[in-house]
């Protein structure tokens, strides 16, 4: 055994709550350090700093000293194995493999990686590239997290705890500046790995079973009809401004969004009682949908026939540059609003629920799993109020008359 190879214990004070402290370990192998929790806490006066135990023959004494010595036997174990295989030792590969990281998948980010490996040999079948970057973008978080919260470059799964979750989530608001949606965008993906660790028999249980993410209540936008009128009115200059307002209106007469309007092909328009109607099926859901098309989608779709390639109805911008169009036009326009590509499918939901159409119906034509989901979307708006006022009025002043 190399002389630099040491473990002690020690207690950290900065952590002291009514005179109770943790108790730390720490490795020392050729000059690299690493530290870990022991689970165990003392009180401050109990602690002898020289003999790295607890004073006394008590038998919480007994029992806490037993543990430490326990630990420091399988400490020792691990750094002989590694010796034994790996030519350079360091103080946190031990640590690491004390703590159970070390073996394949027994990780957190390992489990990440290969989840995410995984997911994207799916990608063009049953999952998109979309979803794909969302998966990647929350591994760099949870990476991030890891190194900043517990100093580490990661975590083994049985240390896992609800702890980790809410810490996670407060570091994703509060450092990484986040939406509560966002943040628990960047959960799922989180709690379905340790999920499947859990089912699959490398985590003793799921730490995240009884933890629940909000959601948040995020007021979604929309456009006004009389904000729709005013971009379908307006001549822009730029042509690619022009295509980008030409299917953003598209998707607020239809409520199809960006990536199902991209997907459409001269299959999805269908003829029904001398109308042309849109039939498909959802990608991000795989729910189908159809929705009937007025005057000026239609006219849409004409405009952009000479250019198609193959059956596609449109070839356009990525969502990404899309987006940033969407911006200068809103400003062009008058319009002081963050616009979006999916604002047209909330605006659309708004109109159509405004002017008389059931949440059912608009329920079927987003293509929603749940009715619920359509109500979020929906908004009751001043002039849907003033209408059905005014009809509640026409049908009850005749018989409500002051004497």
């Amino acid at each position: 055994m190399r002389a630099t190879f040491k473990v002690l214990f020690f207690v950290n004070r900065s952590k002291e709550k009514n005179g109770i402290v943790p108790i730390m370990g720490r490795v020392t192998i050729n000059g690299t350090q690493a530290q870990f929790s022991c689970k165990y806490s003392v009180a401050v006066e109990l602690w002898d700093t020289k003999a790295n135990k607890v004073k006394g023959k008590s038998k919480e004494a007994r029992d806490i000293n037993f543990a430490l010595d326990n630990i420091k036997a399988q400490i020792i174990k691990h750094y002989q194995r590694i010796s034994d295989r790996e030519a350079f030792v360091t103080a946190e590969m031990v640590r690491n493999a004390y703590q159970g990281i070390g073996t394949e998948y027994e990780t957190l980010l390992r489990a990440f990686d290969k989840h995410n490996a995984d997911f994207a040999r799916r990608v063009g079948k049953d999952r998109t590239k979309e979803t794909l970057y969302k998966h990647t973008i929350s591994r760099t978080h949870v990476a991030n997290f890891i190194k900043y919260y517990y100093k580490r470059n990661d975590i083994g799964m049985n240390e896992l705890t609800e702890d980790f979750l809410n810490q996670y989530c407060i570091y994703l608001r509060n450092e990484v500046g986040v939406q509560q949606s966002t943040i628990r965008l960047y959960c799922a993906p989180l709690r379905s790995i340790v999920t499947h660790a859990h089912k699959n028999g490398l985590i003793p249980r799921d730490p995240f079973a009884n933890c629940y993410v909000s959601g948040g209540t995020k007021e979604r936008e929309f456009l006004t009809e009389k904000e729709v009128q005013t971009l379908m009115s307006h001549r822009f200059d730029d042509p690619a401004m022009t295509v980008v307002r030409d299917i953003f209106i598209f998707g607020c007469l239809t409520g199809i969004s960006f990536i199902d309007i991209k997907n459409l092909t001269t299959d999805n328009l269908v003829t029904i009682n001398g109308s042309l109607w849109i039939s498909s099926v959802r990608q991000k859901t795989n729910i189908p949908f159809r929705v009937k098309l007025m005057e000026s989608a239609c006219k849409i779709i004409d405009r952009y026939e000479p250019f198609r390639r193959g059956k596609r109805l449109f070839n356009f911008y990525r969502n990404g540059w899309t987006n940033v169009l969407l911006k200068q036009i809103a400003a062009e326009c008058g319009i002081n609003k963050h616009l979006t590509f999916h604002m047209s499918r909330h605006s659309y939901a708004v109109m159509a629920i405004s002017n008389g159409m059931p949440i059912e119906s608009v329920s079927k034509v987003l293509g929603h799993t749940k009715i619920t989901t359509t109500q979020h979307y929906a908004k009751i708006t001043t002039e849907k109020l003033d209408k059905d006022f005014s009809m509640l009025e026409s049908k009850i002043s005749d018989k409500m008359k002051l004497v």
